[in-house]
């Protein structure tokens, strides 16, 4: 038995927003979309084009208030071939939330409040 990464889910109150968000700091587009028959939930996959694996954005329509996401310790990460042009480009778009310049690293933080890590593609 072989198991493999398929994808990561998240929750997000904007749906547009998170998709043009997504986009434009990290370059995913949208690779699948499923839309409940009653219309209560719409999930919308995003990929990177250079892997399987995607982000899968979870909008529930009943949802109203922002989700606890607690002390956000969990995070997905993302690599880069230009981390310096990447770092000026999240500094541009004001969402770094978090950088450990001794690691590094850093962290944007999405519209909804989840952390993503910026690490360069060699560590």
């Amino acid at each position: 038995m072989n198991f493999k990464f398929a994808h990561n889910n998240i929750n997000v109150l904007n749906l547009d927003e998170s998709i043009a968000f997504y986009q434009e700091a990290l370059g995913l587009k949208e690779v699948a979309r499923k839309v409940a028959e009653d219309g209560s939930f719409i999930l919308v996959y995003l990929g990177d084009t250079s892997t399987k694996h995607q982000l899968e954005l979870t909008w529930l329509r009943d949802r109203h208030d922002p989700y606890d996401l607690g002390d956000n310790e969990i995070h997905i990460a993302f690599s880069t071939t230009d981390f310096e042009a990447a770092h000026e480009k999240h500094k541009a778009m004001g969402c770094i939330c978090y950088e450990n310049k001794a690691m590094g690293i850093y962290f944007i933080s999405d519209p909804d409040g989840y952390w993503l890590e910026i690490i360069p593609e060699k560590m």
